[in-house]
């Protein structure tokens, strides 16, 4: 009994753990970006993280992101075309969350 509930509280903590571990997308995003894009998979668009990963200690990275998000295109993906400014971002939204995908881990 003393063992069963030492792996339930074990697999408590690791949940807590990892949905604390876990990053949500910023609301903006959801809206005018959630359709192709997720943080951690592939949807339509490549995940945010691989993205991430792509321009990793790249100084200029955010601003990278942001030109292309704002020109529209394939960025070497090969999964499809994005239209120019995505779904209407605005130039705001666009920066913000340029900077927000540089800074995944």
């Amino acid at each position: 009994m003393k063992q069963i509930f030492i792996n339930m509280t074990v697999a408590a903590a690791l949940m807590v753990a990892g949905s604390a571990m876990a990053t949500d997308m910023p609301a903006v995003g959801k809206a005018k970006c959630g359709a192709c894009h997720a943080i951690d998979k592939k949807v339509v668009g490549p995940a945010w993280n691989d993205v991430a990963k792509k321009y990793k200690g790249d100084a200029n990275a955010a601003s990278k992101i942001a030109a292309n998000i704002t020109k529209g295109g394939e960025f070497g993906w090969k999964m499809g075309k994005m239209l120019p400014k995505g779904m209407g971002a605005t130039d705001a939204e666009i920066k913000s969350l340029s900077e927000f995908i540089a800074g995944l881990k």
